[in-house]
């Protein structure tokens, strides 16, 4: 389904995330996991080939101290007293400069924990008419525009297993590139909320590789 980047594809998917029973953990939980909290931005914007929604996905500085050259969405570790939607705000102003304010938000999807300590909080962002992405190269070392397109085939995900996790490892395929946990998974859940589908990714595993 090819989804203008226009004012009723912003409108659709606003609706679509409203209707989203979105599941968060509670402060026991977090508490008693010791999980940091942490944000991420489902930062929609025109896509590169035309009109057409898009999100950004970047690929991390290979200087980085976590995760270093990993495919992620802009976003990182909230600040002490900022709420998951102030934290990713600010993350795709220091990633990428755009700036955006609250009225941007179009929802939020549920929280996803990691093998590394975070409780990440998916924000769904509509950046429209904020200047041009402006990647900090200590961060980012690449940004892509992903057309909605690409994640709403059903050859985009599978699902894998691996010897170290009795869970299902989930990959998002892009251009021959594979892309994993925890942004493969939620990538598949926005992908499930554009279907009007409430289906739940916390269960989804992560490579080997992104456990530290």
């Amino acid at each position: 389904m090819r989804r203008p980047f226009d004012d009723t594809t912003r409108r659709n998917i606003a609706e679509l995330c409203a209707a989203f029973a979105r599941s968060q953990a509670t402060e026991a939980t977090q508490a008693k996991t010791e999980l940091k909290r942490a944000a991420v931005a489902i930062a929609l914007t025109d896509g590169e080939a035309g009109n057409e929604t898009a999100f950004l996905l970047t690929r991390r500085a290979s200087g980085l101290r976590a995760h270093r050259a990993q495919w992620a969405l802009p976003g990182g570790r909230c600040d002490a007293g900022e709420t998951e939607v102030q934290s990713a705000l600010r993350e795709l102003r220091e990633e990428l400069g755009l700036e955006l304010n609250a009225d941007a938000v179009l929802g939020l999807l549920d929280d996803y924990p990691t093998r590394s300590g975070y409780l990440i909080t998916p924000v769904v962002v509509w950046a429209a008419g904020n200047g041009a992405i402006v990647p900090n190269p200590q961060e980012v070392a690449a940004v892509h525009r992903i057309p909605l397109g690409a994640i709403e085939h059903d050859a985009a995900f599978d699902f894998i297993a691996i010897p170290e996790s009795a869970r299902r490892v989930i990959r998002f395929h892009w251009e021959a590139r594979l892309i994993h946990a925890p942004t493969a998974a939620m990538i598949y859940q926005f992908r499930e909320v554009l279907a009007g589908r409430d289906t739940r990714v916390a269960d989804l595993e992560q490579p080997v590789f992104a456990w530290k």
